[in-house]
Order: C-alpha cells, then structure tokens, then sequence
C-alpha cells in the first residue's frame, strides 16, 4: 500500500509575518519572541508556529493574510469566536487571544502551547483507541451545546451539507467518476439531498477531524482546527474522519464507525445518507484545482474519496 498523500499547507515562517503584526503578538505577549518553531503539518497556509519569549513564556501562533490564500483569513476569523466560546472542560487548547486588522488584513489567533505530538503514523491501534476515547469524552462535553446556534450555526448551514455535489456531477460526469458510482448518480443525489435532515442533532461537532488536528500528550488528548465547527448529530463526527483513518492504515470505516460511543444512536438510513454526501463532497472537491496554499489537499480528498465509495457501496449492497 502506498503512503497516502500528507496533510500540508505551505508555511510561513515567523519572520515572514508582516512587522505590524509581530509587533501586536509580541505586545500581547509582553516581550519580544526569541524563538520560532513552525509546525508542518494541517491543511491551511500561513503561520503555524510554536513561540517561546525571551524570558520563556511559550505560546502556539495561528496567523494567515490573504496571501497566498484569500479564504483562509475567513476561517481564521471564525475559528476565533468559536474556541473563544468554547467550555473549559473540553479538551481543546485555550484561547488567549486574538488579533485582525479586517477586510484584506491579517487574522492571528494565540492559543496555549499544548506540548504535544501528532499521532504516529501509519495508526498505531493503542493511539488510536486513546484517541476514540478521547473522542467520546469530547462528544460528552458538547452535548447539548455548550455554544447557541446563533454562534455556531446548524449542521444544514455548512457548506459541505448546503451544497449537491452529485448533482453537479450528474449534470456533467466526469470520465474519471467511478465505475460504481455512474449508474447510481440519481440516486447519490438523492441521498444527498436527505443528508442534513437526516443528520440534525444538538452536539457541537467539530467537522474536520484527523490525524492532523489531533495532538497527544502523556496526559490527554487535544482536538484543535474548530473553523468548521456546527451543530448536529454526534454521529458524524465519526463517520466524517473515518476516511481518513483507514487512509492513514488504520481500520476500515464501517470498523471504526462501530467503535465510536455515539454510533448507537444514528439510524442507519441517515448514515448511509451523510456517507453519500461525504462521497460527493471528497469526489467533486478532488477534481478542482488545488487552492493557493494547499498544494496536496486535492489527493488527500482523492484518496478519502475512493474508500468513502467503498464504504457506501457496501452499505448498499453493491460492489467496486
């Protein structure tokens, strides 16, 4: 098996970062940055750097301009109101604080150093089952809630559910559309358009979680990256990162659904529903352009996009 694409946006370094803006991280902090450590791994570009002060003091430094990509400032500027609001008992790191000079401007976002690492991969299956148990402690702890939907906005109101990714491939297939798939695009569509309904609930979910937004410490496990978080059914958190998952050697996802906490609860019909939408999504995203900045998302999308295909046929009775 080959090694799956990496999780990799291109990096700025802490010295690429316009004056300005170093000189507001470093008046918060309270004196200057001695030293920069720049972290490779996610998917956004910009600065993601591990600071420590002269007189010692470390911080986790998140900033990104409209260069090299115009979305991710947007992102940034959500993921601030949502950590900001974020309960004290789930384990995500603390926000303390946040800088953005607007429109066309830098966003910088200051978290609590967490002095922690990525899981190993390929998965390791004693990481992998703390990390499932931290999963299910952080479903817990955000059930109901603890943020209103007018911050977070509901799990229908979230790109990936708004739009009909096999509708547009319906309306003009691609040659390179898996074989299962073409005689099934009506009703993949279908699917999909039943998916948000189907997938409402009152868990903060945090929508994007994988190796890479996860961090392991000898005590506990850290979910970072919440830009996307809404609210709605506990279940697709799980059926969301298990793609990633058996990419990166773990499980298959029907396997590693099954092992989440809140699994129980969903009804399969809606499953079946959120896989297919997952499918489109991975499938159509993977055959546009790689956004500036992100030069290996579209083959990690791609690579997702084929065992969520997999994993939706063997729900539905068919094969490859």
């Amino acid at each position: 098996m080959s090694a799956p694409p990496p999780a990799r946006g291109i990096r700025l370094d802490w010295t690429a970062l316009p004056i300005r803006v170093r000189a507001a991280v470093e008046g918060w902090l309270g004196e200057p940055v001695a030293a920069a450590a720049t972290q490779a791994g996610g998917f956004s570009p910009g600065v993601a750097a591990r600071l420590c002060t002269t007189s010692g003091r470390r911080a986790f430094l998140k900033a990104v301009g409209p260069e090299p990509n115009p979305d991710s400032p947007r992102f940034h500027r959500r993921e601030a109101i949502i950590a900001a609001a974020l309960p004290a008992t789930a384990p995500v790191p603390r926000l303390l604080w946040s800088f953005d000079e607007g429109e066309g401007g830098w966003v910088a976002l200051l978290y609590e150093d967490v002095d922690g690492r990525q899981p190993q991969m390929p998965w390791q299956p004693g990481e992998l089952d703390r990390v499932l148990d931290a999963l299910g402690d952080l479903t817990a702890a955000l059930t109901p809630s603890p943020l209103p939907g007018e911050i977070a906005g509901l799990l229908a109101d979230e790109g990936v559910f708004r739009t009909a990714w096999w509708g547009r491939l319906l309306a003009d297939p691609p040659s390179t559309l898996d074989s299962w798939a073409v005689p099934r695009l009506p009703l993949l569509a279908d699917l999909e358009r039943q998916a948000a309904a189907l997938s409402a609930g009152n868990t903060l979910l945090h929508l994007d979680l994988r190796a890479d937004n996860l961090l392991l410490t000898p005590e506990r496990v850290v979910v970072v990256d919440w830009p996307h978080a809404r609210i709605g059914a506990a279940w697709v958190d799980p059926v969301f990162m298990a793609p990633s998952v058996a990419m990166q050697g773990g499980p298959d996802p029907a396997i590693l659904f099954a092992r989440h906490s809140s699994s129980v609860e969903a009804h399969p019909e809606a499953v079946t529903a959120v896989i297919a939408l997952m499918a489109g999504f991975f499938t159509y995203s993977a055959l546009q352009p790689p956004p500036p900045g992100l030069p290996t998302l579209r083959a990690f999308q791609e690579a997702q996009a084929r065992i969520a295909w997999r994993w939706l046929a063997e729900r539905m009775g068919g094969g490859e």
